[in-house]
């Protein structure tokens, strides 16, 4: 029996299931590489008004809806508000991610500023009152932060262990509509943290307990050029 008389072997399930793939993808064994059309996406990117005022505005509202303390200045105010915000909080220690801009602490007494260098472990950072960071952008629809440890944003750990996190949005620039107008901004490689208010959790009976995944206490102060009328 020559191997051409031979009978194909059956092809196994894996086999079937990856052809079928490749057929719907475009590609083939020959070629060895699917062709991916882009992706066509016709839903509305926003529901909102463009303009810096409205987006500011519903990022507010949402934040203060989850529980969030929302706090409007100028840039030239912020180290005055962070200064208060640590002293009500009765803060003896706070830590700082590398590259936060020093000029925000200007204002800070009382409170012993801690820089992290990336030695700081949970048990120590969770001796430390609060914690100050900047944020990669904001989404307005859901308010929601973001940080991706660039700088001034930090170790994803430090968002999460001390009891009260800090978070500086400066507007209009880091605030964004939506989720599909933020995700081109974002680099998928980068460790990101999505803060949508105070960390809680709710037991079967609806039993609301902050401060299990993350900071009991999230304070975000929104910078722009001029506060908000009204």
């Amino acid at each position: 029996m020559t191997p051409a008389d031979e009978a194909p072997v059956p092809a196994t399930s894996r086999e079937r299931v990856l052809g079928r793939v490749r057929a719907a993808l475009g590609g083939g064994a020959a070629s060895g590489t699917p062709r991916l059309d882009p992706a066509v996406r016709t839903y509305k990117e926003s529901h909102v008004p463009d303009d810096p005022a409205s987006v500011l505005a519903l990022l507010a509202h949402n934040l203060a809806d989850y529980r969030a303390g929302v706090h409007h200045c100028t840039a030239g105010d912020l180290p005055a508000v962070i200064a208060r915000l640590l002293a009500d909080r009765g803060a003896a220690t706070a830590v700082v991610p590398p590259g936060l801009p020093p000029h925000w602490l200007d204002a800070v007494t009382g409170t012993q500023v801690v820089h992290d260098d990336g030695t700081l472990t949970a048990h120590r950072l969770d001796t430390v009152d609060s914690v100050v960071t900047g944020c990669a952008l904001a989404v307005a629809e859901t308010g929601t932060v973001v940080l991706d440890a660039g700088p001034g944003q930090g170790r994803r750990i430090l968002s999460l262990v001390p009891d009260h996190h800090i978070c500086v949005v400066e507007a209009p620039e880091q605030v964004v509509t939506s989720l599909p107008r933020a995700l081109p901004r974002l680099d998928p490689r980068r460790p990101m943290t999505w803060i949508s208010g105070p960390s809680a959790t709710s037991d079967i009976e609806l039993d609301r307990v902050e401060g299990v995944h993350g900071p009991r206490t999230l304070d975000v102060i929104l910078v722009s050029s001029s506060p908000p009328s009204g």
